[in-house]
């Protein structure tokens, strides 16, 4: 199989130029997984217009989603990138784990939440209907519920792209469950 390369600044289109010197100004780096979108025309603009999308859900309920889905995908790249993120939303080390193993006991409202997501992951979309019931339960709505599959979906997205690619590592590694 043909292998897939870190494109560098130099090596993309002007558009992806101002889209890397973009995230270099907003996060101090083009991270690898970003850098690879770049290889296509419009796929770094486009996901990067998904991933930072207006949404129902704060920051740290997206941080579960992205969590759990990588989990359930197996991506380590994906898994490394959001435990790092995950503990500058202030999630603690033993957090993360509980959220990547599906089952929260620190907030009961996130282990609603962690739970639909694995679940629709886990089944292509057909979430376990009690999961969803318990969801609504926790306080979210349907809008939420549309927007938790926006989120899998991005977050698959990225993990079938590492999937395909391999690519280097630009984070701490996340421990291993």
């Amino acid at each position: 199989m043909k292998s897939i390369t870190v494109p560098t600044r130099d090596q993309v289109s002007p558009a992806n130029q101002a889209l890397f010197d973009n995230l270099t100004k907003n996060i101090g780096s083009v991270p690898n997984l970003f850098a690879v979108y770049a290889h296509s025309e419009n796929a770094l603009g486009s996901y990067l217009a998904l991933s930072n999308a207006k949404t129902s859900l704060r920051a740290k309920e997206k941080e579960v989603v992205n969590l759990i889905v990588s989990q359930v995908n197996g991506c380590e790249y994906c898994l490394a990138a959001h435990t790092a993120i995950s503990k500058m939303q202030g999630f603690t080390a033993e957090q993360i784990i509980e959220i990547r193993r599906g089952q929260i006991s620190f907030d009961s409202k996130l282990d609603a939440l962690v739970k639909v997501a694995k679940s629709i992951a886990e089944n292509k979309g057909h979430a376990a209907p009690e999961l969803v019931e318990n969801f609504f339960a926790a306080g979210y709505n349907e809008g939420s519920l549309i927007d938790v599959v926006m989120v899998v979906g991005d977050k698959t997205i990225t993990n079938y792209i590492y999937a395909l690619t391999s690519i280097p590592i630009d984070f701490p590694a996340a421990p291993a469950i």
